[in-house]
């Protein structure tokens, strides 16, 4: 790669870092090209990415960003997995390496909080922000729900009597 191109590299990589919700490093020591397609489809379809850069290259991406802080964590083969929701890359990441003994989560960043492997584990638990929307918008509808419930009830009842007392006639 010559130098124009890891400029470039470095410039998109620190544009699209800017912006994500969530940053995790792991060490892929012994991943073969099927794992890695797998993991980067995973992320794919959660709304993530994944990239392999080299640490040099990823550290130069990282400054001035919210996430400057996992430098650090970048030694040795490390796989970046990032997303805009805060919670996709990680809960990916941490599904996968329960899966596979050649990802091992190393930390990452959320804002800029910096994150160790257990932190990370412990954002993968989270539920997402969709699952969150759901159990909201199932909180605010279960009392009005409740309301309309308890407002026919009395009106079925009736009608429950009337039904019931005009099958004894018809039976009489």
């Amino acid at each position: 790669m010559d130098r124009a191109a890891k400029r470039e590299l470095v410039a998109t990589m620190h544009e699209v870092l800017k912006d994500t919700g969530v940053l995790v490093v792991a060490h892929n020591v012994g991943m073969v090209a099927a794992h890695s397609a797998d993991f980067r489809k995973r992320v794919r379809d959660a709304g993530g990415s994944v990239k392999v850069v080299k640490n040099k290259l990823a550290k130069l991406a990282i400054k001035d960003t919210s996430a400057e802080g996992i430098s650090d964590l970048l030694t040795g083969p490390t796989i970046l997995a990032f997303s805009k929701d805060p919670i996709a890359a990680a809960k990916v990441a941490v599904d996968y390496a329960k899966g596979n003994d050649k990802l091992v989560i190393l930390g990452g960043a959320m804002g800029t909080q910096v994150l160790d492997a257990s932190g990370v584990k412990a954002l993968a638990e989270l539920p997402s922000l969709d699952e969150l929307r759901a159990k909201l918008i199932g909180l605010l509808n279960a009392p009005a729900t409740k309301i309309a419930r308890t407002v026919k009830e009395p009106g079925a009842k009736l009608a429950r009597v009337i039904q019931a007392k005009a099958s004894q006639e018809e039976a009489a």
